[in-house]
């Protein structure tokens, strides 16, 4: 090394510059980490040192017609962990099992919803019952990363009675959390499964809330209450529906647990639902916080099939309550009225290639429109679907909407099964020699063959039969009533189906043990064949028959008659009526 004066200068002026570079690199650093991304470190330091606890928002309560409560929200406890990794948690779970029981599958389900999402704490108790949320406090100090909170749990005052129409809630599942539908919901939340609970699901979640703990480097609790300001939850506003929960249990009541029925009430002026019941039932309450396992196989191995909704999922033939949309599309394209008799007399069955059978195997006799509907004749609407033959038939079925689903405001409402046309569907059912149309017509005439009906959709067709010839869209929650025309009979002609409907439940109807002292009721009965097993009953009427103000149908699984259907909904009717008329009470 040369230690010239000028080398020595030259090497200085290097390492000058060398320490500069060093010190201006240093320098941008620090400001680069302080000032420019300043507020990024700053709220990974917050993320590392605060933790969020999520707080459920109370769902929106659900009232009746006159205030009454359907579902509301009781304080409940979750219990859940906070956790780095998913190994912790499981071995956090396992010291826990040495206070309170907890299965395998809730430490799988703990570890699903950490993965899910391992910012928020992995919820292992969402419905914790009082006393292990005790017994936790008491040996929190042993568990630092232990959070238990209060949390609004759902619950039905009247459980059972109203699970047909107002559904249940539960965790989201992982397969909901991969629907775009749901992309903003997290592991742990509750969602409405069924009924309405789903349908009006974006207006009663309301808006979940935010609080936040302290914690250590290992993800313990060093400070809970004030570790940081709060977001409190926003609970959803009310949701009033139609349901008139006084007919509703008087309904249940009537139908009790050993009958196989469905019921349903509407409003024929606007649709409203006034009461819907599928019997048996189930407690929705126990669907709340995850369903007992017992409970459920309990209700999938029922042969009864209480999950199963016989008012909107049910699909029946509709027998003689089909006899009223016959009647509609003949007196429509002008080939029979009230007065009217058919070539032969009901002799007790009618011959079309083989032997159709009437009900009546003594025969009705020679009877004009208005009595072949009392007494519900098959030989007079064979001769009438002759008349109309297959293909007018089935056009006027998809023009009463038999092949379209109400629109009731309720999930998995199922589609009525009704011929498309009145070629091809038969055709490609039985080939194009396997079937024949008049054969058909009679059958589909009488409510047989080729069509089944859900009930609500049934009633939705009477509530038509009951006003002006517009069908009402069922509506358990007010939205915006629609009503379309279905028929277009004259006003005389709607009266005389009302006035022939009022004289089945009368002493020459076959709803003659079903009737009302003081309320005129009109209605049809319909017996539907269910070969092997015991007939199905059915029911379809309104009352008062001068004004109807209430459409009840009401469907019964191995009833065998409809006059036990017609008990039952005549029954409904006078409780609604009467209830209705009842004077309004007023105290000082």
């Amino acid at each position: 090394m040369s230690y010239h004066p000028n080398d020595v200068s030259r090497r200085a002026t290097v390492a000058r510059l060398l320490l500069g570079a060093g010190f201006l690199a240093l320098i941008s650093a620090f400001f680069r980490a302080q000032v420019l991304r300043n507020k990024e470190y700053l709220a990974q330091a917050e993320q590392n040192r605060f933790r969020e606890v999520p707080l459920a928002a109370p769902r929106g309560i659900i009232y009746d017609r006159n205030g009454r409560v359907i579902a509301e929200n009781l304080p409940g406890y979750a219990v859940s962990l906070l956790s780095p990794t998913a190994d912790s948690l499981r071995s956090a779970m396992r010291r826990l099992t040495n206070i309170i029981p907890i299965t395998d599958d809730q430490v799988e389900a703990a570890v699903r919803r950490w993965r899910k999402n391992p910012t928020r704490p992995a919820v292992i108790l969402p419905d914790a019952p009082f006393d292990v949320v005790a017994v936790l406090e008491e040996r929190r100090v042993e568990n630092p990363s232990l959070i238990i909170q209060s949390t609004p749990k759902r619950y039905y005052p009247d459980g059972p009675a109203v699970a047909a129409f107002v559904g249940y809630t539960g965790e989201v599942t992982e397969r909901e959390l991969a629907d775009t539908m749901h992309n903003d919901y997290k592991p742990g939340q509750q969602i409405g499964k069924g009924g309405l609970e789903r349908s009006y699901e974006a207006q009663l979640r309301g808006r979940e809330g935010m609080r936040y703990v302290e914690v250590d480097a290992r993800g313990r609790v060093v400070r809970d209450a004030g570790a940081r300001a709060e977001l409190e939850p926003e609970a959803a506003k009310p949701l009033r529906t139609n349901i008139d929960m006084d007919l509703q249990k008087y309904v249940v009541e009537l139908l009790g647990d050993s009958l196989r029925a469905g019921v349903v009430a509407l409003d024929p002026n606007d649709g409203a639902v006034l009461a819907l019941h599928s019997a048996p039932t189930y407690d929705p309450n126990r669907f709340v916080g995850g369903i007992p396992a017992d409970y459920w196989r309990e209700l999938n191995t029922d042969p009864r099939r209480p999950l199963y909704n016989k008012v909107i999922q049910g699909r029946y033939p509709p027998a003689s309550t089909w006899k009223l949309a016959t009647s509609a599309m003949a007196m429509e394209a002008g080939l029979v009225q009230f007065d009217d008799y058919m070539p032969q007399p009901c002799t007790g069955g009618y011959r079309y290639g083989r032997y159709f059978r009437c009900w009546n195997h003594r025969g009705h006799g020679n009877i004009n429109l208005r009595q072949a509907i009392e007494q519900s004749c098959d030989v007079y609407f064979y001769q009438v679907g002759l008349k109309l033959g297959l293909s007018r038939l089935v056009a006027g079925g998809l023009k009463l909407k038999m092949r379209e689903r109400s629109g009731v405001d309720l999930p998995n409402e199922t589609q009525p099964q009704f011929p498309p046309d009145a070629q091809n569907y038969f055709n490609e059912r039985y080939g194009t020699r396997g079937w024949v149309a008049g054969s058909v017509a009679l059958n589909l005439s009488i409510g047989q063959g080729e069509n089944a009906q859900t009930l609500i959709n049934m009633a939705r067709f009477y509530t038509a039969l009951a006003t002006d010839g517009k069908a009402a869209r069922p509506e358990i929650v007010s939205r915006n009533p629609e009503r379309v025309q279905i028929m277009n009979l004259t006003e005389a002609q709607m009266q005389g189906l009302r006035l022939a409907m009022a004289g089945v439940v009368s002493s020459r109807g076959t709803a003659n043990s079903a009737r009302v002292e003081g309320i005129t009721v009109a209605g049809k009965t319909g017996t539907a064949q269910n070969p092997p097993h015991p007939d199905h009953a059915w029911f379809m009427g309104f009352a008062p028959a001068e004004r109807p103000r209430i459409v009840v149908g009401v469907f019964v699984e191995y009833g065998e008659h409809g006059y036990v259907a017609a008990r039952i909904a005549t029954k409904v009717m006078a409780r609604y009526l009467k209830a209705a008329t009842a004077p309004v009470v007023t105290t000082e």
